[in-house]
């Protein structure tokens, strides 16, 4: 399979989104242009912040998941693979905040623009984003008990940086959050990627999915995780 890079500034331009939801229809078949903006920023913005979380969780130290240091892989059909980060951050966790807020921010504007999905919603879409991969960076290490400290203080971080970004949406938006099924650490997702709306893609629901009730939810998590 080829794989093609793809500045992660494309992310920003609404003209690119634009044509990224023809490659959504492809994937996911025919749904609103919300929806399919909503998926595509869900998978993109797992994979964009994956390289400044998981160094910082594993080491202490960041990379820069400013759209013009991230450089994705891109299958043909338009999934997004991997990325990769061209550089470092030098300072600690306030860099590294404020530095997701810059990133974050406008790729969620031009998906807005482009789809018609709420800029609140893709924001909260982004923030599970962070805290998923937070999760599984730190269960890698075995030191999940971290995570919500880890989140809390990256999220405070944050949420300083969007109050000198003027227009920046995510300010009252939910944080991440987390709860606890027996010994196993879970993400409690505040944001819905709606892939249960396409098609192609599935007829139900994601386990941790928020519109479900919070006892189904749960049902669902105990039967995924064997107990």
């Amino acid at each position: 399979m080829t794989v093609a890079d793809l500045p992660a500034t494309a992310l920003a331009d609404p003209a690119w989104v634009r044509e990224d939801l023809d490659r959504a229809r492809h994937l996911h078949g025919s749904a609103s242009p919300a929806v399919l903006g909503t998926i595509r920023w869900y998978s993109a913005s797992s994979v964009l912040v994956a390289p400044a979380i998981e160094p910082w969780v594993h080491t202490g130290t960041a990379r820069d998941p400013g759209l013009e240091s991230v450089t994705f892989d891109v299958a043909p059909d338009g999934r997004f693979l991997d990325a990769w980060s061209s550089r470092a951050l030098s300072a600690g966790v306030a860099e590294l905040g404020a530095a997701l807020v810059a990133a974050v921010d406008p790729a969620v504007t031009a998906f807005a623009e482009a789809s018609g999905a709420s800029p609140r919603a893709l924001w909260a879409v982004a923030v599970d984003s962070i805290a998923n991969r937070l999760l599984w960076a730190s269960s890698t290490t075995g030191s999940t008990d971290s995570t919500p400290r880890l989140a809390d203080t990256l999220a405070d971080h944050m949420e300083r940086a969007a109050l000198d970004r003027p227009g920046c949406v995510w300010r009252g938006s939910p944080r991440p959050r987390f709860a606890t099924l027996g010994e196993q650490l879970v993400l409690r997702r505040s944001s819905c990627c709606l892939l249960y709306e396409a098609p192609r893609t599935r007829d139900d629901k994601c386990v941790s999915c928020p519109r479900q009730t919070p006892e189904e939810r749960r049902r669902r998590q105990r039967l995924l995780l064997g107990f």
